[in-house]
């Protein structure tokens, strides 16, 4: 990345391999300053980090689950001279991280959820029907593939699963559909996936591809993504200092209404009414600063068709003690990949 019209400054490292999405506005709630401690809970290609790090005397502590993306960090830690450090882990594990660098408290959190460009363009991932290749979707090295999950899930657990991951309406014919054929051979790649649901699932033109959905579904339930951000949402709670800010930058609804659900449970400070008991409420834990999500303009759009769905929310962090997990209130009623593998 270089200096231009994002409000981005260049930062030693070489080019980033793609642009962050909502960068400018990112770092604006971030309210970086000198001497600050950050976080960048979703690494990938360190756009976020850059920018962080444009700011002098800051230091920043990435996280990514992908050894791949740890591993191409290796040029921006050494050009950052101490002030970057890259672990490879998930980022709902964000606060034990965090002290384990020797930080008891940060300055800031970004989050950007859900899949990487990086990721998307490596056809040997799995994560797209664009490219053929193994359908694995898993962004670390452990746990089932997709293709594991696609053999060894019921045909109502993959309904259920595509309904309320994916939002497809279709979720029951594309089960039914990738039962039938798992019966006569495997399912191992991602065009065999997306042939079998585009026999299912018909689009118009400019429309989205067919498998869009199913995909998205696999993918999250694979690495436990909504589970993993309502966790590292009560991570950045912990780990905050007042007048911190978390900055989540997400692209469907699901991420989103998870986002937004636990900002405002977090903010709440209304107590009953004349029609109903007191009702008691720990003291706000945030302070909203985005009352509606933040969306990229059209050039944004233009330059970088990803942000087209990104919404970002923003909030800072109070003096008062982080709230009890609420978690199972946050997620979809879905069985778990322990479930789903239970007997394979």
């Amino acid at each position: 990345m270089t200096a231009g019209g994002d409000g981005f400054a260049a930062v030693a490292g070489g080019p980033a391999p793609h642009i962050p999405v909502l960068g400018a506005a990112a770092l604006k709630h971030l309210n970086v300053r000198d001497g600050g401690v950050y976080i960048d809970g979703t690494f990938g290609a360190g756009g976020y980090t850059r920018g962080i790090l444009a700011t002098a005397g800051t230091k920043v502590i990435g996280i990514d689950r992908d050894p791949r993306a740890v591993a191409m960090s290796a040029d921006l830690v050494m050009a950052a001279n101490g002030r970057l450090t890259v672990i490879e882990d998930r980022f709902s594990n964000l606060d034990d991280v965090a002290r384990r660098c020797g930080h008891d408290a940060v300055d800031g959190v970004v989050l950007d959820v859900g899949v990487s460009s990086m990721q998307l363009d490596n056809a040997e991932r799995g994560f797209s029907f664009r490219q053929d290749g193994p359908l694995d979707m898993r962004m670390g090295n452990d746990g089932p593939s997709a293709a594991d999950i696609v053999a060894s899930a019921s045909e109502r657990d993959l309904a259920n699963i595509i309904f309320l991951l994916g939002e497809e309406r279709h979720s029951r014919g594309v089960a039914r559909a990738i039962v039938k054929v798992r019966a006569e051979k495997p399912i191992e790649t991602t065009r065999a996936l997306a042939d079998i649901v585009g026999r299912v699932v018909r689009s118009k033109p400019n429309e989205i591809h067919p498998a869009t959905r199913t995909f998205q579904a696999l993918r999250i339930f694979v690495n436990d993504e909504l589970g993993e951000l309502v966790t590292a949402l009560e991570a950045a709670e912990r780990i905050l200092k007042p007048g911190g800010r978390l900055v989540v930058v997400s692209f469907h609804s699901l991420e989103d209404r998870i986002v937004k659900t636990f900002l405002n449970g977090r903010s709440e400070t209304r107590g009953g009414s004349r029609h109903a008991p007191e009702i008691v409420r720990p003291a706000p834990s945030f302070t909203v600063l985005t009352k509606r999500p933040e969306t990229a303009d059209d050039e944004e759009v233009s330059r970088n068709p990803r942000a087209r769905s990104a919404k970002l929310r923003a909030a800072e962090r109070t003096a008062a003690p982080a709230h009890l997990s609420d978690a199972a209130d946050l997620l979809p009623h879905l069985p778990s990949i322990d479930d789903v593998m239970k007997g394979h």
